[in-house]
């Protein structure tokens, strides 16, 4: 997938390099670092959906609108590589697998944003940080990003409290909570789950188990 994408571009950190409602021609392939995507309300709030770390692929649900569906701004210091549609799209022909390969990573999107969705709505402040950090702990650890469960989380509380949909107050309460349960140790913005298991127990839905490469896909060429 990585030979499908421009140059690599490096980010500065706040940097924007989409804007909703802006033309765009292609997604990005997320190299390095850590970047949102929002969208702003009609009252004027921000909205943060999404975090995504390095592998992922940004800017894919403009693929079904003439214009940017969100906006990408780079938490940290990034690296990005824009894909143009068009040479995507080429890769449904020249190779089928790979193109499958991104339907079942679209799919895992919408699998996380489900479970989000539920969360938010219906869970308690403890549950939603719980499943928040341990989705963290899931995604970062195949990319080498976890030591003795622990991992650098350079996300403010307010970032935090847009994913679970409470305020940056209610967030650095909760977080205390876990801390005072002797399920978390914080120290500055390094999160290490000291009882990953616990953790787990409290989330409202169950674990998942994804299948990456499922048996249906198309054969390589």
């Amino acid at each position: 997938m990585g030979a499908l994408g421009d140059a690599e571009v490096g980010r500065r950190r706040g940097e924007i390099f989409q804007r909703e409602g802006e033309a765009t021609s292609g997604f990005h392939l997320h190299v390095q670092g850590w970047v949102t995507s929002s969208i702003v309300l009609r009252n004027g709030n921000r909205l943060i959906q999404k975090v995504h770390l390095p592998g992922d692929m940004l800017g894919t649900p403009s693929m079904v609108l003439p214009e940017a569906a969100d906006t990408l701004t780079a938490v940290t210091e990034s690296i990005t590589a824009f894909v143009p549609y068009e040479r995507f799209g080429r890769l449904y022909e020249s190779h089928p697998r790979l193109a499958a390969l991104f339907t079942i990573a679209t799919q895992m999107e919408r699998l996380a944003l489900m479970d989000a969705l539920a969360m938010t709505g219906n869970a308690p402040a403890r549950e939603r940080l719980a499943r928040l950090l341990v989705d963290f702990h899931a995604r970062l650890s195949p990319i080498g990003l976890v030591t003795d469960d622990g991992f650098h989380l350079p996300l403010t509380q307010e970032i935090m409290g847009d994913l679970l949909g409470l305020t940056a107050v209610h967030v650095n309460r909760t977080i205390r909570g876990l801390e005072e349960e002797r399920l978390l140790a914080r120290q500055g913005h390094r999160f290490q789950l000291l009882d990953l298991v616990a953790l787990r127990r409290l989330s409202s839905l169950p674990p998942r188990r994804p299948q990456f490469e499922p048996g249906w896909l198309p054969p390589a060429r």
